[in-house]
């Protein structure tokens, strides 16, 4: 272990970035949202994903994920400077992909 305090711990990185850190990225109840769309008739099974990170560099993300359930399906990322505008797009996302018939999958 490295007693120097040129390395302590207290010099950390993190503590200059805790100040930016806006309570919804550290909130965990604004976690990812699950939908399906589920059409037996056009042999359709389908899952959206959609979840909201912070980047590196005091960014935010939205990380969509979508495809045929029990594939990996693709993914997409999209950076915003703010986690509000990434709130924004989420919610237009998300009202979008209501619209086209996805639900929010039962809690298992």
């Amino acid at each position: 272990m490295n007693r120097s305090s040129r390395f302590d711990s207290n010099n950390a990185l993190d503590a200059a970035f805790k100040e930016r850190e806006t309570p919804a990225m550290e909130n965990d109840a604004a976690g990812p949202v699950h939908l399906r769309r589920i059409d037996p008739s056009q042999n359709m099974r389908r899952f959206y994903t959609l979840a909201i990170q912070p980047t590196l560099f005091g960014d935010a993300s939205v990380i969509r994920n979508w495809g045929r359930i029990g594939t990996n399906g693709q993914s997409m990322m999209e950076t915003f400077d703010s986690e509000d505008d990434a709130v924004t797009a989420s919610v237009k996302l998300q009202r979008a992909k209501r619209r086209r018939g996805y639900r929010p999958c039962d809690p298992a």
